[in-house]
Formats: C-alpha cells, structure tokens, sequence
C-alpha cells in the first residue's frame, strides 16, 4: 500500500462551510473501484480532504495489489476516527454501501456509526432543472462553475489503467491514479458554493424592499406586479435567472429580485360550514341563516358548497399552498388560491419574506 499526502497550499473555500459543522471536525471521501458492486469489485483507492492548523490537506491510500483492499480500509478508518462529518458526492448511493461491504466481505469491524453523513449530490440534485444542468455529475457541476481539471482520465478508464498497474507497476498509472482521485476531492471542495442553491431554497432569503409596479404586457394591458428584493442566505456563484407560475427570479451574488403578479379582481370567499347558509339567488352571494333568515322564501335557496360564498373586488397574490388565510378563488372548482394583499401586510416585511420563500418553492417544484 502506497500513501500519498498534499498540502493545498494558497487554496480557501469560497463558501461558509463552518455552517455545516467545525471545519477540524469534517472529512471528505471518495473512492476508486473497479466495478460498481463490492462482491464481484475491488477497492483500489481511498481519498480523502481535511482541514488542519489553517490550511486544507489531502490524503490518498492506494492498493498495490488486490490484496492489499483490507490495509486501505484499515488506514482509512483508522484515519477518519476523530472525525464527526463526512462529505461526499452520492455517496450515499455508491461510495458508502460499497465500504460497508467491503468490510462485511473482509470481516472488518468498521462502520458509518456515529458520523454525520452529508452528501452534496443529494443536496444539489433537486434544483438540476432549476439551474439548467444536463445531468448532476460532479464534473458537470465543475463545468457549471468553470474548474478546470488536470486529469484527463475517466473513471471508467482508470479500471484498466490499474488492473495494468497490478501486473505492472508503473510511475505513469500510479501518478495517473492518484491524480483522478485527487482532482475528484479537490473538486468537491471547488463545488462547495453550489450549497448556495440549496440554501436559496432551505433556508429563508430576507425581504429587504417590497413595492408595487405598473406596467404594460405585450397586448398594451395595464397590469401589476409585486417586486421584492431579496437578501440571499449566501452569495451564489453565478447568476441565476428562472420563470414559473407568471413569476419571475433573478439572483446574482448576494441580492435577488422577485416578480410576482398582482391580481386587481374580484374574486369570491367559500364558507366551509355552508349548511348554515342560505344563498340569494339576485344578489349572488350567501348569507348566515341567522341574517337570510329575515329574507323573503321566494327569494333564497339552501347554499351548496358551490355557492356559498362572498364576493370582493380587491389586489390579490397567487399562492400555490394554503400559507395565507382566508383564501379566494375565481370559482368552486378552481385549483387556483389567492389572498388577499391588505394594507396590513404591506407593513409586514416578515410576512413577504415567508412568502418570497414560498414562491421559490414553488418555482423549484414546477421544473
């Protein structure tokens, strides 16, 4: 077994990871491995990425030879003891169950207990369409953000370039080895600003400015619309724009803006209890019995569900969940809810704030 150590001299992370947890306490992994299943592959390469006395590290354990799969595992579990949090990229998926394994196929006494797992495929997958991503590889990702690779070797690719380095060991494929194992941590170090996503969407931006604007769509119409400007949790990496629902985001570094149409209409209210109700026919809104008990027979009918409601012309906000109460819609069936936008919660800057994160979600979902 063969160990490789670096120091990532002049290299800092452009994300607030101390977030997650102490920096002194988080281990990154990846692995190389022949195949995809731990009973018919070998483990070949462990790597790894720590933080200590200011500066980021790496370490690499490499099997010389297929026997040499129990000493790797030794010395990185051995290794990665101290250790609370472990990062990875679908880890989850792969990297992890495969180690797991590996050790029940050795007899080894290891596991996963008692450290946190965060896996940032897991984290970034669900805003893929969101950000206009072809697929979630972590080299895509790398793409998206512009880093550069040095290896030039894919994974499929180094299966073979190690099942020759057993038989015949070389300077070429060990450094060539070493270098794709290496690139892949370094590299998951580089996508770390891509958690700004994830935290665009999880953890609440700031309503730091609300106003109303006017303006004219395609066919000359007066319309409005609600414009809010946002403070983000963290900066993004690049900027980012996306459409949904007639609402409209666009975020770059640290700000963001929040287009929401504004609904000027008369829209209805539904009672619930509607049983309680009479509806008036000529004056097409509902009345408590206790009030349209005074109105002519001939003049009111039982309210249905469907009818028993109470009309206002007002600005209203689309909602795609029940967040504001009492919601309105056009009509009984529509799938369609709004409320209503008050003075009151015009001077609510918490209230905007709630809702800037649940049209994101929204926009998230819709892609």
């Amino acid at each position: 077994m063969k160990i490789s150590e670096e120091i990532l001299e002049h290299f800092s992370i452009s994300y607030p990871l101390e977030r997650i947890a102490p920096l002194e306490r988080i281990l990154f992994l990846d692995i190389e491995t022949t195949g995809f299943t731990a009973k018919s592959s070998y483990l070949y390469l462990i790597g790894c990425a720590y933080y200590q006395s200011g500066r980021w590290h790496t370490i690499q354990w490499i099997a010389e030879n297929y026997s040499e799969e129990a000493a790797v595992l030794d010395a990185f579990f051995s290794f990665a003891k101290p250790y609370e949090y472990l990062i990875h990229f679908n880890g989850n998926n792969f990297d992890l169950p495969f180690l797991s394994q590996k050790c029940l196929q050795l007899s080894l006494p290891y596991s996963f207990e008692g450290m946190t797992g965060i896996d940032l495929y897991k984290r970034i997958r669900p805003y893929k369409f969101f950000l206009k991503l072809p697929n979630c590889k972590q080299k895509t990702l790398e793409q998206f953000l512009g880093i550069h690779r040095e290896d030039v070797f894919s994974g499929g690719e180094l299966i073979g370039i190690y099942h020759d380095y057993v038989k015949s060991p070389s300077e070429f494929a060990q450094k060539a080895l070493f270098l794709h194992n290496a690139d892949d941590i370094r590299g998951m170090l580089e996508t770390l600003p891509m958690l700004a996503y994830y935290d665009l969407f999880n953890s609440s931006p700031r309503a730091k400015k609300v106003q109303a604007n006017s303006y004219r769509d395609l066919n000359g119409h007066s319309r409005k619309e609600l414009l809010i400007t946002l403070q983000l949790p963290t900066a993004l990496p690049k900027q980012i724009s996306a459409s949904a629902g007639g609402c409209y985001f666009h975020g770059e570094g640290r700000e963001a803006s929040l287009k929401v149409p504004i609904y000027e209409e008369e829209l209805k209210y539904f009672y619930s209890n509607y049983k309680d109700y009479y509806y008036l026919p000529a004056e097409d809104i509902a009345l408590h019995k206790s009030v349209a008990g005074f109105v002519d027979k001939s003049h009111r009918i039982p309210a249905t569900a469907a009818n028993c409601y109470t009309r206002k012309y007002s600005s209203y906000l689309p909602q795609w969940e029940l967040i504001f109460e009492p919601f309105f819609k056009r009509d009984y069936k529509s799938k369609e809810l709004f409320f209503e936008l008050t003075d009151e919660m015009k001077k609510d800057r918490d209230s905007f704030t709630a809702y800037a994160s649940h049209v994101l979600s929204m926009m998230a979902s819709s892609y």
